[in-house]
């Protein structure tokens, strides 16, 4: 990464933005009308408050909810120059370009991709937060074996996957389940 020298870029790059803490929606509301104001959409593209879709259990049904991965924080893509740089430290909530002395670094584009903000809200990518260990019994709300019970008999969290012995039939069976297929009943 380098720091941007005083012309203009040729090709839009990310920036990262410190704003003021809970303040992200007005702080890019507020760069939304400064773009606007001084008709810089040709060179500020792209704003983004990095969010993730969490999955949460409440009163036994799974709901998603937006979560800021980096409160504070917000990315933009821009072809940066010194007239940008004081329209957007000027913008209110705004406080300055992450960077040596609020002089931006530029953000490579597979770091943004690596931080999954392309497409994060859907159910695949969603990260579910399930208090989950081996021995627990679990009932299955999801799938072909819905209302069933089983015990957890290992959990990959990276994987957001568990094993689950059920009972089938008379015998039991090992069966692989995501965490959105199942219901922590013992806790």
């Amino acid at each position: 990464m380098a720091i941007i020298d005083n012309n203009k870029d040729k090709e839009p790059k990310w920036y990262a933005l410190h704003v003021f803490s809970g303040y992200e929606n007005v702080a890019k509301q507020n760069l939304e009308n400064t773009i606007e104001k001084y008709g810089l959409q040709d060179r500020i593209l792209e704003i983004i408050i990095p969010m993730e879709d969490e999955l949460v259990e409440k009163r036994g049904k799974k709901m998603l909810v937006p979560k800021k991965i980096m409160p504070g924080y917000i990315l933009v893509k821009m072809l940066y120059g010194d007239d940008i740089w004081h329209a957007v430290t000027r913008t209110q909530y705004i406080n300055s370009f992450v960077g040596p002395k609020g002089r931006p670094v530029n953000i490579p584009e597979e770091e943004v991709r690596r931080m999954g903000l392309d497409s994060v809200s859907n159910l695949d990518k969603a990260k579910i937060n399930l208090d989950v260990a081996i021995g627990d019994t679990v009932e299955i709300i999801e799938g072909s074996l819905s209302n069933f019970v089983g015990t957890v008999k290992s959990v990959d969290f990276n994987e957001q996957k568990l094993v689950a012995m059920v009972e089938m039939f008379g015998r039991e069976s090992e069966v692989e389940l995501s965490f959105s297929q199942v219901r922590v009943s013992n806790k």
